[in-house]
């Protein structure tokens, strides 16, 4: 008997490949380990495909000949992340993982109160959280945190500009005044 799920309404995050680059392949099994809605850059989908992967949604100016069965294409005259998100929230996903080259919130940051985000690089993992979020991490786990205001944690220590150490295993929690902290863990 299989255990294999398929889930396609939208209760996981789908998954948006804009720059896959080296980015480590356990990693992106455990992406698409509950078959999200996979989303890929025209500039990505060859690389895509070569991989096995089932591609939802090509998103790019460069539309390929090869393209799969059922796979639709979504012309743009850029491969920004802001119109893929804008086309999540438009058909209402909840959450959005995205694998890209660089962790920058700066063209998502209005649509962080639409739809939830991860941004994965290939040593990074980065995400906006609400005051009052908690989260149970091992001793020695490294936050790197884009401080933009003040806040206070528990459990942390700071180890040099911006990059903060768990102390000892449990949860790690933030209280601030700002709408968003964001924070980043490496891989």
């Amino acid at each position: 008997m299989s255990s294999h799920h398929i889930v396609r309404e939208k209760q996981e995050p789908a998954l948006y490949i804009h720059h896959l680059g080296n980015f480590n392949e356990e990693y992106l099994g455990q992406l698409l380990e509950w078959s999200p809605t996979l989303l890929v850059a025209s500039s990505e989908y060859e690389k895509a495909i070569s991989l096995g992967l089932k591609v939802d949604v090509v998103i790019g100016n460069e539309e390929s000949a090869h393209i799969q069965e059922n796979t639709k294409w979504i012309l743009s005259p850029t491969e920004s992340l802001q119109a893929v998100v804008k086309y999540l929230v438009a058909e209402k996903y909840p959450a959005v993982n995205i694998i890209s080259k660089e962790n920058k919130f700066d063209d998502l940051a209005h649509l962080i109160t639409e739809i939830d985000i991860v941004l994965f690089t290939e040593t990074e993992k980065s995400y906006p959280v609400k005051p009052g979020f908690s989260v149970w991490k091992p001793a020695g786990t490294i936050f790197k945190i884009d401080i933009i205001s003040y806040f206070e944690t528990s459990n942390l220590k700071p180890i040099d500009e911006g990059s903060f150490e768990v102390m000892k295993d449990g949860f790690v929690s933030f209280e601030f005044i700002t709408e968003y902290l964001f924070l980043t863990e490496l891989l």
